[in-house]
């Protein structure tokens, strides 16, 4: 049985406000002169803005960020994982070819739940910004509460400059008007200040599962990191500066430990959604969409492992880029596949040995077989469909290669090196003499692979725009997604993004 101790009732309140539809249902019913007078009713309506990370499912979109479809958009795009089509599974009317091949259109599904699951979640924090103000707490109270709630928002806004650019600002529950888009650059900025003004008021210490200084600290420098990106301008000095502000954590020993089942342990994730399935937590079954359909002996002895689809896997290339004494290469799962309990090779159902390679001939016909495998979240032999790991969204190792980074880009690639070794160092290997970009990019892929990184840092390191593997140059343009096309159906007041 999982035992999550959380620092916080605020967190406690997460899995309460938002677990079934019934309580969802519940507290959008509630009035607010009705509900929210006390510290104790807030706190679970806050936990609803929380809740709204795990994303959701409904008839329109599957919008969860650890899985379908959100993970499967960034990874899918970048040139670390793919989905490749296998006989009639995972063609899906070609949006994982579009992604792969970066043809991409405003129709595509995976870019409306990317959509859909920020301004979802901005929605649920503006509802609940509301039902804070309204509430009897004091003036000072109700600050103190909204701070958090507008990192969240920050946060939600900070993926969307990422992924679309020039997207509508939306701060107010009641107003009802049709939004029109920012400019990228005016969203950057309101990001900005958003973080800025609240930091004081957040919570200085390490709260697990909540938005803390550390936590806005990291954000600024993710949004610092990439500013050349998003508005023309470098702020490479400004990312040392806030990254020098994140404090109280370290370098888990193992890296792993931050992707096991219990990783509320790690003293080096800085920021994570949690899940625990008994509490009804939804949307976190990563491992069942990469593993082949027959997998299940190989983990359990019971051989009574939850369905396997056999999709996402490791793009040709990423395995092999791996050093073979790095640490790291065990989030990759390749070769054969034993039965626990016989110590056979676990057989396809055409009789064919279950072995992993990491080249895959044909994207559009593969094989079962063909594509390592997203190995990085423990694996235990009781799992059920929705896991129980939290997921990672910030952990320290961000902090210490952001800052190698804008070492490097400043002229100071010695200044960098100690940041680079403790990194690699833990993954067991030894730092080359000449530290540089191109080391940085590769330790970036290897350090943080399949963590829904590798968009961004493609795009900033300017590898998105190269040819690699089945896919040719990509456009610039193409490094914000289209606006999705039911969004603007709906809405007269946006435009499209160039180019498409």
């Amino acid at each position: 049985m999982k035992n999550k101790i959380f620092i916080s009732a605020l967190v406690v309140a997460l899995f309460m406000a938002n677990c079934t539809n019934l309580d969802e249902t519940l507290y959008d019913r509630v009035r607010s002169a009705e509900y929210g007078k006390t510290p104790a009713e807030v706190e679970t309506i806050v936990g609803r803005a929380y809740a709204s990370l795990r994303g959701f499912r409904d008839d329109l979109s599957i919008a969860y960020p650890t899985c379908e479809y959100v993970f499967f958009l960034v990874e899918c795009v970048s040139d670390e994982a793919c989905i490749p089509t296998r006989g009639t599974d995972w063609f899906d009317g070609g949006r994982y070819q579009q992604a792969e091949y970066h043809t991409w259109d405003a129709g595509n599904p995976m870019i409306l739940s990317a959509w859909r699951y920020n301004y979802e979640g901005i929605a649920k924090v503006n509802a609940v910004i509301y039902q804070v103000d309204k509430s009897e707490l004091s003036a000072e109270a109700k600050d103190v509460i909204k701070a958090e709630l507008r990192g969240l928002r920050a946060y939600y806004y900070y993926n969307l400059l990422d992924l679309f650019g020039n997207v509508p600002i939306v701060t107010s529950y009641e107003d009802m008007e049709l939004p029109a888009n920012s400019s990228r650059t005016e969203v950057f900025e309101f990001v900005e200040n958003e973080l800025l003004e609240i930091m004081d008021q957040l919570p200085d210490e390490i709260l697990y599962g909540r938005f803390t200084q550390n936590v806005a600290n990291t954000l600024l420098a993710r949004l610092y990191l990439n500013a050349e990106v998003f508005t023309g301008q470098p702020r490479w000095q400004d990312c040392i500066n806030v990254c020098d502000k994140v404090t109280g954590y370290l370098l888990e020993p193992n890296y792993f430990t931050n992707f096991m089942t219990e990783n509320e342990v790690s003293k080096e994730n800085i920021f994570v959604i949690p899940y625990d399935h008994k509490a009804g937590t939804l949307g976190n079954y990563l491992h069942s969409m990469t593993f082949h359909y027959n997998q299940g002996p190989a983990f359990t002895s019971s051989g009574q492992y939850p369905w396997c689809a056999n999709g996402i896997c490791g793009q040709p290339g990423l395995y092999s880029s791996f050093d073979d004494n790095d640490a790291r290469k065990k989030s990759m799962l390749a070769g054969e596949q034993k039965n626990l309990s016989t110590g056979a090779t676990i057989l396809m159902d055409n009789g064919n040995p279950l072995n992993y390679t990491e080249e895959i001939a044909d994207f559009e016909h593969a094989l079962q077989n063909e594509g390592v495998r997203l190995f990085k979240y423990e694996v235990k032999p009781d799992e059920v469909w929705e896991r129980d790991h939290d997921w990672v969204i910030m952990r320290y190792a961000e902090i210490l290669l952001m800052k190698a980074e804008c070492y490097i880009r400043l002229g100071s690639p010695a200044l960098a090196r100690p940041f680079i070794e403790q990194v690699r160092t833990r993954a067991g290997l030894e730092t080359p003499e000449t530290v540089d970009l191109e080391l940085l990019d590769e330790e970036l892929k290897h350090e943080f692979v399949f963590e829904g990184h590798r968009r961004t840092d493609n795009i900033r390191m300017g590898d998105f725009f190269e040819a690699w593997w089945i896919k040719g140059e990509t456009p610039q343009y193409r490094a914000i997604f289209p606006i999705p096309q039911n969004e603007l159906d709906k809405n007269d007041n946006l435009i499209q993004n160039p180019g498409y």
